[in-house]
C-alpha cells in the first residue's frame, strides 16, 4: 500500500507565493518520477511539473520560470515552489509517484488526495 499526502494549499493574492509538499509512504524500495498536476474547474487535468529519481525536470509552458519543482528521495518528498501567483494557477494541485512494481519492467502510478489552491484578492 502506498500513499500520498500533499500539504501547503490555501489562499493568496496574485503576485504571492505557495510551497507545496508531497510525502510518499507505505511498501516501497524506491520513487520513479514525481510529479504535480492540477485541474480547475471544468478543465481536465494537466501537467504542472514532473521530476525524475535523477532530478530531471519539465514543466508546462504556462508555469516556467515561476514555478520550481524539486525532490528530497531521502525524505520521498516532492516540492512545488509557485513563485509569482496569477488567478489562472487557481486548482486543485495532485502530486503523483510512479513506483517500481513487484516484476522487473513494471511499475505503478499513484495519487494524492489533492490540496486547493486559489489565487485572489
Amino acid at each position: 500500500q502506498v500513499q500520498l499526502v500533499e500539504s501547503g494549499g490555501g489562499l493568496v493574492q496574485p503576485g504571492g507565493s505557495l510551497r507545496l509538499s508531497c510525502v510518499a509512504s507505505g511498501s516501497f524500495f524506491s520513487i520513479n518520477a514525481m510529479g504535480w498536476y492540477r485541474q480547475a474547474p471544468g478543465k481536465q487535468r494537466e501537467l504542472v511539473a514532473s521530476i525524475t529519481s535523477g532530478g530531471s525536470t519539465k514543466y508546462a509552458d504556462s508555469v516556467k520560470g515561476r514555478f520550481t519543482i524539486s525532490r528530497e528521495n531521502a525524505k520521498n518528498t516532492v516540492y512545488l515552489q509557485m513563485n509569482s501567483l496569477k488567478p489562472e494557477d487557481t486548482a486543485v494541485y495532485y502530486c503523483n509517484a510512479d513506483i517500481p512494481g513487484t516484476y522487473v519492467g513494471t511499475s505503478f502510478v499513484y495519487w494524492g488526495q489533492g490540496t486547493q489552491v486559489t489565487v485572489s484578492s
